[in-house]
């Protein structure tokens, strides 16, 4: 048996405008190291570059996958079975959704920098959480691909 294809498959990667930040942290470490000599400056604007770099590549590496009849969030995953209706929300309806509406039990899959996102009901009677919120770039793809898989 193969494994099954994902269905959607999104990575919410940082912006590229946000790696200059990684720069510019550095630049900062460097100038704090500016004092002890050239060596650690250099030591400053490497090391601050690429910690930033790191951090931003990890935040940025958050995927959301359909596959196999389960949705994976980030770390969660979630049986298709236990989720119900889906919606599509724009740009203001999704910051409605994660500030003044927003339900603290809800599990959310936030990215500042992806306007737009899901909501996805959660059915199961043993789940204390009402909702799924996930940023994605692509919610019409998403929502079509959680409707195409059968209610089982």
């Amino acid at each position: 048996m193969q494994p099954s294809r994902p269905r959607f498959d999104e990575r919410l990667t940082t912006p590229r405008s946000w790696w200059f930040l990684a720069f510019g942290i550095g630049v900062a470490c460097a100038l704090m190291l500016l004092p002890f000599g050239v060596l650690p400056l250099l030591g400053g604007l490497v090391g601050g570059t690429a910690a930033t770099a790191v951090v931003m590549s990890a935040y940025g590496s958050v995927r959301i996958r359909v596959v196999a009849g389960s949705l994976v969030a980030g770390d969660a995953n979630i049986p298709l079975t236990a989720l119900g209706a889906v919606s599509v929300l724009d740009a203001e309806e999704a910051r409605e959704w994660r500030t003044h509406r927003a339900d603290a039990r809800a599990f959310m899959l936030l990215r500042s920098y992806v306007p737009t996102a899901v909501k996805v009901e959660v059915t199961d009677p043993e789940d204390p959480t009402p909702y799924l919120y996930l940023s994605t770039r692509e919610p019409e793809a998403l929502a079509a691909a959680l409707a195409a898989v059968p209610a089982g």
